[in-house]
């Protein structure tokens, strides 16, 4: 890590990230820069130039937003919301449709995003710092010295999803308020090729930075959008050719393995909240349901390993394998 002697006296140069000197990390094991600028012999084309801000102060009035990490209500509010660890960064800089506002990363961090980093064409902020300046500004530690701000995409609702056109196989959840189920749910969903996700109110928001991390970054990549009108707008799925399908342990129920070896075109897989499963009111509107056979001394699976076995049942079925 730099000492403060070695660091550049202006907040304002640019780094060229090619990162054409680099030495061992003591600590981390990976390259870093040991110069902030291009290498004078460096004789390949430029590179677009990017602003590289040391800070050492966690009070910079810069670094506002990352105090406010840990309110997603007001991280809402502002229209933003926080990616963290340096695989999420990477799908947010390479797959997202969202942008990217600015990043606040160690080091270590900032060489491991050079490839991303180099081809860009803007003029991404990227905050430099201590891994402990940035606990001291976030107020937890998981972030393993890699943090993003993203800036949020206005509000879709599934009449706007336009994957839905000519998706085949999408994934719909009902009130799945924990993060690390919505989360987990979005990651298998991307895993077997479900094309877009739709959330009924009150489920978890998929941009919260712990779905977001659970996910590996599948809620960045992956379209989503929500039924407003719960659950009366399923209706919408089936006028597009959708079958509807729920899981259910209900014994009588057609097994997941026999349902997905003729399965339709189309299937819209209906996941319910945690323990009470879907509304009687949603459950009633399906078309088909399904059961994933198991011991005779268990009747339920949690709901985000249940969604994986049932999407790769019938990634399997939609030729996918």
């Amino acid at each position: 890590m730099y000492s403060r002697s070695q660091l550049p006296q202006r907040i304002d140069r640019q780094y060229q990230v090619d990162l054409p000197h680099q030495t061992p990390h003591a600590d981390e094991g990976h390259t870093v820069p040991t110069s902030i600028g291009a290498c004078p012999t460096d004789r390949r084309q430029p590179r677009p130039r990017m602003p590289i801000v040391p800070v050492e102060d966690p009070a910079d009035p810069r670094l506002a937003d990352y105090r406010d990490v840990p309110d997603p209500v007001l991280l809402r509010e502002r229209g933003l919301f926080v990616a963290e660890s340096r695989l999420v960064v990477q799908a947010l800089l390479a797959h997202t449709r969202m942008q990217t506002r600015s990043l606040f990363v160690t080091e270590a961090a900032l060489a491991s995003l050079e490839g991303l980093l180099s081809g860009r064409q803007d003029d991404l902020p990227v905050y430099l710092g201590a891994h402990q300046l940035l606990r001291q500004v976030v107020g937890f530690k998981v972030h393993r010295g890699c943090l993003a701000l993203g800036e949020r995409s206005a509000p879709v609702t599934d009449g706007e999803v336009s994957a839905l056109a000519t998706a085949r196989l999408v994934v719909v959840l009902e009130h799945v308020a924990n993060p690390d189920n919505v989360g987990s749910i979005f990651r298998n969903a991307t895993a077997f090729g479900a094309e877009c996700v739709l959330l009924s109110p009150h489920c978890c928001d998929p941009l919260y930075r712990k779905a977001i991390r659970t996910s590996l970054g599948a809620t960045l990549r992956i379209p989503y959008g929500e039924v407003v009108d719960w659950p009366e707008g399923l209706h919408r799925l089936r006028e597009q050719g959708y079958t509807t399908v729920a899981l259910t342990p209900e014994p009588d129920a057609l097994s997941l393995s026999a349902f997905a070896a003729a399965a339709p075109a189309r299937i819209a897989l209906l996941l319910g909240t945690e323990g009470a499963g879907l509304s009687d009111h949603a459950a009633a509107s399906v078309d088909r349901r399904v059961r994933i056979p198991m011991a005779p001394d268990v009747d339920s699976l949690n709901v985000a390993t249940a969604a994986g076995i049932a999407l790769y049942e019938f990634s399997q079925g939609h030729g996918r394998n």
